[in-house]
C-alpha cells in the first residue's frame, strides 16, 4: 500500500533583499512521519518553516494535502513576567474549558493550579508544554516545532521530546521539528533533512547522516556533531 504524502516541496527558493536564503529545495513528507531539520546557524531552517506556513514570499511549489490543519510551536514566546494573563486565559483564546482540559491531559499537565498561574511566571519547560497544548487545541494534522527545547534544562528537554514522541504515536500526528541535537534526530525522527541554504541530504537518519554530509553542513566541526555510532 502506497503511503500518503502530506507535503511536497519542489524547487523552493527564498530571497531576502537580493540575497539567497534558500535555493532549490525539494522534498516530500509522508503522513504520520516525524521529520527533523538540521543545519548550522544561518542555514535557513526557520525561513523554511516560515515558507511552509506561507509567511514569507517564495518561488517554487509548496503543496500541502488538501484540508490539512497545521499547528505551530515557536522557538520561544517573549512574555513579560508581569503580564496579567493566566494560562487558562491564554488557552481560552483557542477554545473552551472542555478543550482546555483535553489539551492539558494530552500534554501531561495534571496540576490544576498551573491553569491560574501567570504566563510570565512559568519555567521554560512549563511554558513550552502550554504552547504545545495551545497548538494541539485546533486538532491539527501536522505540528511544526521550531527548536522545541531552546532555553530548557536537560531534564526538561527529555520531557518535551518524550511528549512529542507520545503525541506523534498516540494521535498519529505528522511532526516537523528543527533540532541541533543529532542524538535526538536518531531517536525520534523517521527522516532527516540536512539544510545549509540548499538541500545537503534527505532520508532516514542512519542513511543520510554520513560523515561526508555532516562535513558539508558543519565544515571541520562535523566530528563534534557525528557522535552516533552507526550500526
Amino acid at each position: 500500500m502506497k503511503e500518503s504524502v502530506i507535503l511536497e516541496v519542489k524547487d523552493l527558493y527564498v530571497n531576502f533583499r537580493g540575497e539567497s536564503v534558500l535555493s532549490n529545495i525539494s522534498f516530500s513528507l509522508k503522513k504520520g512521519y516525524a521529520l527533523a531539520i538540521v543545519g548550522p546557524n544561518g542555514a535557513g531552517k526557520s525561513t523554511l518553516f516560515r515558507a511552509l506556513l506561507g509567511l514569507v514570499p517564495y518561488r517554487g511549489t509548496i503543496s500541502w494535502e488538501k484540508g490539512v490543519k497545521i499547528g505551530y510551536v515557536p522557538q520561544k514566546l517573549a512574555v513579560e513576567r508581569d503580564l496579567p494573563l493566566s494560562v487558562h486565559e491564554f488557552l481560552g483564546f483557542r477554545g473552551r474549558d472542555p478543550e482546555i482540559a483535553e489539551a492539558f491531559n494530552a500534554v501531561g499537565i495534571h496540576d490544576d493550579s498551573l491553569r491560574d498561574r501567570q504566563l510570565g511566571a512559568l519555567s521554560g519547560g512549563e511554558l513550552q508544554r502550554v504552547l504545545v497544548a495551545f497548538a494541539i487545541m485546533g486538532n491539527p494534522d501536522v505540528l511544526l516545532f521550531d527548536e522545541p527545547v531552546a532555553g530548557i534544562d536537560l531534564g526538561g528537554e527529555e520531557t518535551i521530546y518524550n511528549l512529542l514522541l507520545r503525541l506523534h504515536k498516540e494521535k498519529g500526528l505528522t511532526i516537523v521539528l528543527i533540532s541541533h541535537d543529532l542524538d535526538v534526530v536518531y531517536r525520534y525522527a523517521d527522516e532527516v533533512l540536512c539544510l545549509n541554504k540548499k538541500l545537503v541530504c534527505f532520508g532516514r537518519p542512519e542513511e543520510a547522516l554520513t560523515s561526508e554530509s555532516l562535513k558539508k553542513l558543519y565544515g571541520d566541526s562535523a566530528l563534534f556533531h557525528h557522535t552516533h555510532k552507526q550500526i
